[in-house]
């Protein structure tokens, strides 16, 4: 995560000047930082060449998170060699202001902060050599720690090599013919093979194929400790239906599984695979896989294991609101597994139904799809809403219709009366769904290999996941474009990723429009009318200046998760100059990934105990394959960590003698201690390196693709963003708690225990 902090960083105290001749020609740059183990430039440090210094100086700054570009470097008019070079953050010096009258494009957002850090190189003449002449180790502006770095400056060869082992190991499960293949103790398999179908499933599965997608899960659960799948068998003991989720998922889920999208291909079409998938965003807006499934069974009872499987992945904490289409298998299923939910209907399928069932009143001048999205989007009151619906019917003798007797039926599930009451973060529809499945249509076809379609879709994953980090570091890196300088736009930006905070400041900039038209202020609990000029709806709105509280008709930040305009002016009424802490919804803030996800408290207790050792495994594996692989970053965690390990050894060891009548030799501290000063020895960043570690197996970058269907999933949130920007001095960074839904009642991202908690993240 980024530093907290802005203004002058300090640097590690300065080395003294390097003896001379202390880089021995043909010496790496790795050579040396691994001889020395130090990697900051010292005053006449010297290299073999300019580039040897360039990519010294490019690993320092990723050490220490930031990027570089160089400013100048020049060259000798006799011999055409440099003489001196300087390079510099990459936020050295201010973005010049845009001249052009007309601008075609839309501006690039500011990122530059006058920063000075820099390293200047020298030719020494006597030895060809050149050296640090000049070195400034401070910036102005946060640094993004190692973890966090810049993804586009990671090289891509270990993802193209790990993707091709993955594909050979696609290749190779599809030669086996083994349906009682091994499916590996790592892998999470409590649920592989129970709650069988009573009936036979309902496609078939081409020969192979069912022996190739087991040993692919096989080979995936042994590749990741925290990999996730089950399998479901029919009344034949075949398989009907299967459900996975790598350690990104699960994590995605841990934090942004609030809302889920879940959407099947058709189901209707036999010689298109029933693929399936659980979809989100994030809090910048980016689409997140939440788990995949292959549905070759659409019954009830199947839905049913699906969704129970998908809970049991996310530790049995079920998201808030789940959006789905309009289906009686698909609602009944979610009803009874997840009553808690609520279950929303996909707007956007709901239109494109009625296009298809009342295609004669889409002819000539008729109005009815007009009056019919009226009926989904703009009434917010329930009298209102039935009145122009009774209205709609009527006009068109729509009375006899069975569909629209059954959309009417459902009108809890998307009409907007009913869904203000529901928090859906912005999600509409299921066309994040839609996406994912066009970008792998061409593969569904079910004379293609599966090996081929699962290949394709590890590379699709892999590309959006690329793509979500280009976006993440991208706006990090961008500064806070304010049309106002108010406390509560700084406090914002300070708290809201960029894209929620232009959301937010349009909010702030209608409040400036907004009147109260009437009030009542006796009590502590005060009601106000609020409407905005040239707009004649109004709202109420109930303040409370003791508590700090607020709330809304129109219920934005209930459904969204961001205070609306009204709210905004009766906090300035009621002299509330900052958003008080419960109306910062972590969620949507920079750092809705530095907390880490809770884990299982409780287990199934087993009578066999082969079966109690092997869950003992499975549980303690995931969490310390994590801590060593986030302690190998540097030197010093690992040292600490290897000391750890053979103190903690003994330890265990004691204990275990202890357990067979063996009397140990020392004393038995407590157990407890040693795993505290282990996870002491952690950060708040497990999620962004289980990130790290799902995307090892990416693929190859492929050429930059149109940025249109990023627009389009940010407009799930709303449309119609301002990216017009203008230049401002950084400001001192303020310090304030931010809303935890699991501690903040009322506002919780989540339904059910809270103590069902995700295994792959330490607390």
């Amino acid at each position: 995560m980024s530093s907290s902090l802005q203004g002058p960083l300090l640097a590690p105290a300065p080395l003294p000047p390097a003896p001379a001749g202390d880089t021995e020609a043909g010496q790496s740059i790795a050579s040396l930082q691994a001889t020395t183990g130090n990697y900051t430039p010292r005053l006449g440090q010297e290299f073999v060449s300019e580039l040897e210094a360039y990519e010294f100086y490019l690993y320092y700054a990723r050490k220490v998170g930031f990027s570089v570009r160089k400013e100048y470097a020049n060259k000798s008019r006799k011999t055409g060699e440099i003489t001196s070079s300087k390079y510099v953050c990459s936020r050295e010096g201010f973005k010049a202001p845009d001249k052009r009258t007309n601008h075609s494009k839309t501006p690039q957002p500011h990122t530059r902060t006058g920063c000075k850090a820099s390293l200047v190189m020298r030719r020494n003449n006597d030895n060809a050599k050149y050296e640090v002449y000049a070195f400034e180790p401070q910036h102005n502006h946060p640094l993004f720690v190692p973890s966090c770095a810049n993804p586009l400056q990671r090289k891509l060869g270990d993802f193209q090599s790990s993707e091709t082992d993955n594909s050979s190991n696609v290749t190779n499960a599809g030669k086996s013919e083994s349906r009682n293949s091994d499916l590996g103790d790592n892998a999470v398999t409590s649920k592989e093979w129970q709650c069988p179908l009573r009936t036979k499933r309902q496609r078939e599965i081409k020969y192979g194929e069912a022996s190739a997608i087991l040993n692919y899960l096989q080979n995936q659960s042994r590749a990741d400790p925290l990999f996730y799948h089950a399998v479901q068998l029919d009344a034949e003991d075949k398989v009907a239906n299967i459900f996975w989720a790598d350690v990104k998922m699960l994590t995605d889920c841990g934090q942004f599984g609030d809302v889920v999208s879940f959407d099947i291909v058709s189901r209707n079409n036999m010689s298109i695979r029933p693929f399936a998938s659980f979809i989100g965003f994030n809090n910048y807006g980016e689409t997140v896989l939440l788990g995949m499934a292959l549905m070759y069974d659409d019954t009830v009872e199947s839905f049913q294991w699906l969704f129970d499987t998908f809970l049991n992945a996310m530790s049995g904490r079920a998201p808030r609101t789940i959006f789905s289409c309009q289906d009686a298998t698909v609602g009944k299923a979610i009803s009874l597994v997840m009553p808690n939910t609520c279950h929303a209907i996909c707007t956007w399928h709901l239109k494109q139904t009625a296009k298809r069932n009342l295609n004669h009143l889409l002819r000539g001048d008729c109005n009815f799809m007009k009056e019919f999205k009226a009926c989904i989007n703009d009434y917010e009151e329930e009298m209102e809403f039935l009145t122009s619906w009774e209205v709609m019917i009527s006009k068109y003798s729509l009375h006899g219709n069975v569909w629209l007797q059954k959309v009417f039926e459902e009108k809890e599930k998307w009409a907007r009366p009913y869904m203000k009451w529901t928090f859906s973060a912005g999600m509409k529809n299921t066309q994040l769904n839609e996406r994912l499945h066009s970008d792998v249509q061409d593969y569904l076809r079910s004379d293609i290999d599966i090996t081929l379609f699962l290949r394709h879709l590890q590379k699709v994953v892999n590309d959006r996941r690329c793509t979500e980090l280009e976006i993440e570091f991208s706006s990090r890196l961008k500064l806070p474009g304010f049309k106002i300088r108010a406390p509560i736009l700084i406090q914002a930006s300070e708290a809201y990723t960029d894209m929620i905070f232009q959301i937010f400041q349009e909010e702030y900039e209608e409040f400036q429009s907004a009147y109260i038209v009437s009030c009542d202020e006796c009590g502590p609990c005060r009601e106000y009318i609020v409407a905005i000029l040239e707009k004649e709806r109004k709202h109420r709105v109930f303040g409370n200046p003791s508590e700090q509280t607020v709330s809304c008709s129109c219920r934005k930040f209930e459904t969204l998760g961001f205070l609306c305009s009204h709210a905004l002016k009766i906090l300035d009424t009621m002299d509330i100059k900052y958003l008080p802490h419960r109306y910062i919804l972590k969620r949507w803030t920079k750092y809705a990934r530095s907390s880490t996800a809770p884990q299982i408290h409780s287990r199934k207790v087993q009578e066999d105990t082969t079966l109690e050792f092997s869950s003992r495994y499975r549980y303690l594996c995931p969490i310390y394959v994590r801590l060593v692989a986030r302690a190998s970053e540097c030197e010093e965690s690992y040292r600490l960590l290897d000391q750890c390990s053979v103190e903690l050894g003994k330890k265990v060891e004691e204990i275990l003698q202890k357990q067979t009548g063996i009397d140990a030799s020392a004393s038995q501290p407590d157990v407890e201690d040693i795993q505290i000063s282990l996870s002491a020895s952690t950060t708040d960043n497990e999620s962004e390196r289980a990130m790290d570690y799902s995307s090892n197996t990416r693929a190859k970058r492929p050429k930059k693709k149109s940025h249109r269907g990023k627009s389009q999933t940010r407009r799930c949130i709303k449309k119609g963003l301002q990216n017009k920007k203008t230049l401002q001095p950084g400001q001192p960074a303020m310090q304030f708690p931010m809303l935890d839904a699991a501690t903040q009642p009322g506002n919780g991202l989540f339904q059910g225990s809270a103590s069902m908690l995700h295994p792959f993240n330490g607390s």
